[in-house]
């Protein structure tokens, strides 16, 4: 697949990735409050009965499609897969913990609605979610922590990563399990300080993506040079997310972690756009060898 191609094909899927992000929130606050309204339209019923059972698997699916093809362009096949694994792994045995016996997020369960459930506990489709928005994360993280000059820059990446990736959950938990909302993905069986939520689930968080991040990059051995270019569809994906349980989180009245989540998490993760790239890794240098031309930067 030539480098036009591919670069055609994550635009495809990422837009259909926020096409799929904006059909769920018509569906979760406009179209089931007033479901009466659509109940004489067949087709329209049609739709609602595929997508109270699709919908929310889909857009996970298409994220996870979108970072892996972007994790190709950026850092590789190898590194690639390795974080893919890596991610879905340990963060479906955290999953699996948390939901057997409330470790280490507390006592919660998922519904029906994110598909079929792997052991009858955790949705084939929230390991992928942690490894797409983990990816991003860990992406936009490395780019923003290089450009700084950091000394231990991995150590410092995956603490960044970390913190933009608990910051998500600080707006999408709350909203998402809100008593208001007509559909739930997962109900909590136990309420927590912070808008309802547990602060340990926070602490699960963190702890999961710090156990899925460290363990890539061990993995890796070494910290993979990423062109600050390659920043803008991993923020995209990111922002969007934000975005989706923003909105959630503003319909049931919960501003404060939409503040939190401006402030905490959507503002230092643009900061990437502003990185400029370090013209003298860029520039090319004659392989003595061939006479071909190679990058610096190249793996």
């Amino acid at each position: 697949m030539t480098a036009m191609r591919r670069n055609g094909l994550i635009w495809i899927v990422l837009f259909s990735h926020l096409a799929a992000l904006v059909f769920g929130l018509i569906g979760m606050l406009y179209v089931m409050p007033n479901l009466a309204d659509f109940a004489s339209n067949r087709r329209a019923m049609e739709v609602y009965d595929w997508s109270i059972h699709n919908a929310g698997s889909t857009h996970i699916i298409l994220g996870a499609a979108t970072m892996f093809l972007v994790g190709l362009r950026a850092i590789g096949l190898r590194k690639t897969l390795i974080f893919f694994v890596a991610s879905t792994s340990i963060s479906l045995f955290s999953e699996w913990l948390g939901t057997s016996y409330g470790i280490p997020f507390g006592n919660y369960e998922y519904t029906s609605f994110l598909g079929y459930k792997i052991d009858g506990h955790v949705p084939y489709s929230i390991p992928l979610s942690w490894f797409y928005i983990g990816f991003a994360c860990y992406l936009l993280a490395s780019v923003i922590v290089t450009s700084f000059g950091i000394r231990r820059a991995s150590l410092a990446t995956i603490a960044l990563g970390v913190w933009f990736l608990t910051v998500w959950d600080l707006v999408l938990d709350p909203a998402m399990a809100h008593e208001s909302l007509t559909i739930k993905f997962w109900i909590w069986g136990q309420s927590g300080a912070y808008f309802g939520m547990p602060i340990r689930n926070f602490i699960g968080w963190s702890i999961t993506g710090l156990i899925y991040m460290g363990v890539a990059r061990l993995l890796w051995r070494e910290e993979p040079k990423i062109a600050p270019a390659a920043t803008l569809l991993p923020l995209i994906v990111y922002v969007a997310n934000m975005v989706f349980a923003m909105v959630i989180s503003i319909s049931v009245g919960l501003w404060i972690p939409v503040f939190l989540a401006l402030l905490l998490g959507v503002l230092p993760a643009a900061y990437s756009l502003l990185i400029r790239p370090n013209r003298k890794q860029e520039e090319p240098t004659a392989a003595p060898a061939t006479g071909t031309l190679t990058s610096s930067s190249s793996r």
